[in-house]
């Protein structure tokens, strides 16, 4: 049996000025600290309104595997002298590690280990004004657009949570069938999330269209803060509208405008270093195009391992309504009469086909 190594680790924080390439100010946590989310945020009832402050989460001596700490910090700071310095303002523990900060309506949302709370500034300390503990593991992401939290668990996908302002409760109203173990995940808009997880798979997952958050009509409202619905989660489950499996893990993933002027598309980045992103379809006649180029290209251009391309880009869940196109790229290295051919079962010339994905790339990227 191999002995557990005593870790012993210590985190800093930098303020770095872009413009002057240099650091204006370093903060050093106390010993066995270690830093695991830090957010930028304003409270309704700061002492100086419109002030900036920034939350650091720290951990005491975390032990990975069994994931355990002594207790966890919330480190409130506000900036000064025009955000060059920060000043600590207070520290507040926690039970456990805060791995996820989101700033919500004037107020502070907290991942605690796999409590979801919303925290508001107080003189000596950050004050707990409510909770929600049915995320299964650990939370390890927060977006919020309106009243609705998106809330990412390390094992168990995403679920989507409403803050009832006249009760002062988050109730988390629609989760996923599927066991995500999510590393990002992001809004799209009001009814739709896209997620990435560990092993390299890309979804993006939509409330149904029948789907209520409200108290009145949800059959997850105030009966969800007791009782447990389908699969002892939500009653509401979200449908997923795409699948596609990229092949290394997801560290970061937004929406971006990469050109100006340009329509926004889904970027991503991995483990390995690649950045690649996710375009929409915009008319039914491309979406048709590329189908039938990506079906042709599996034929006309086979993996070098030999393995199945269907197969790979669905090797946890089958792929669903996403076109690769990594491989369609590969039609203008092909030899010139494999090309003809392609573009004759496609009722186009070569040049046609050049041309139609150098504008789905230019359209978006570059």
């Amino acid at each position: 049996r191999v002995r557990e190594a005593v870790v012993s680790t210590q985190s800093t924080g930098r303020i770095l000025s872009p413009l002057k390439q240099e650091t204006l100010e370093i903060i050093k946590f106390e010993q066995n600290e270690a830093a695991f989310s830090i957010c930028v945020c304003q409270f309704n009832n700061s002492p100086v309104p419109g002030l900036t402050y920034i939350v650091v989460g720290t951990s005491r001596d975390l032990s990975l595997a069994p994931r355990q700490c002594s207790g966890g910090f919330l480190y409130t700071y506000r900036l000064v002298d025009d955000g060059s310095h920060m000043e600590l303002v207070h520290k507040t523990p926690v039970d456990d590690v805060p791995t996820a900060l989101c700033p919500f309506q004037g107020r502070l949302l907290v991942g605690v280990g796999k409590l979801l709370r919303i925290y508001d500034l107080g003189k000596k300390k950050l004050l707990r004004k409510c909770e929600n503990k049915h995320i299964p593991n650990l939370i390890v992401g927060i977006k919020c657009t309106g009243n609705r939290i998106l809330a990412s668990d390390n094992q168990e996908s995403i679920h989507f949570v409403k803050y009832k302002a006249g009760e002062n409760s988050l109730v988390a109203f629609a989760d996923d069938t599927f066991p995500r173990w999510v590393t990002q995940a992001t809004m799209l808009d009001y009814y739709t999330a896209a997620v990435g997880d560990k092993f390299g798979n890309l979804a993006v997952l939509r409330l149904p269209q029948d789907s209520k958050d409200n108290v009145e009509d949800d059959p997850t409202g105030n009966k969800a803060i007791w009782d447990r619905g389908l699969l002892n989660g939500a009653s509401q489950k979200l449908d997923m509208i795409n699948m596609f499996h990229i092949g290394e893990s997801v560290t970061y993933l937004e929406l971006a405008t990469l050109i100006p002027g340009g329509n926004e598309a889904r970027v991503y980045t991995t483990l390995s270093g690649t950045i690649g992103m996710f375009v929409p379809f915009t008319s039914r006649e491309d979406i048709d195009f590329f189908q039938h180029l990506e079906m042709h290209m599996r034929n006309e251009a086979p993996p070098l391992c030999g393995r199945d391309h269907l197969s790979y880009r669905s090797s946890y869940i089958p792929v669903k309504a996403t076109i690769d196109g990594d491989l369609c790229e590969q039609y203008n290295s092909l030899d010139p009469s494999k090309r003809k051919a392609i573009a004759d079962e496609l009722d186009r010339s070569p040049s046609e086909v050049s041309k139609k994905l150098e504008d789905m790339r230019t359209t978006y990227a570059f």
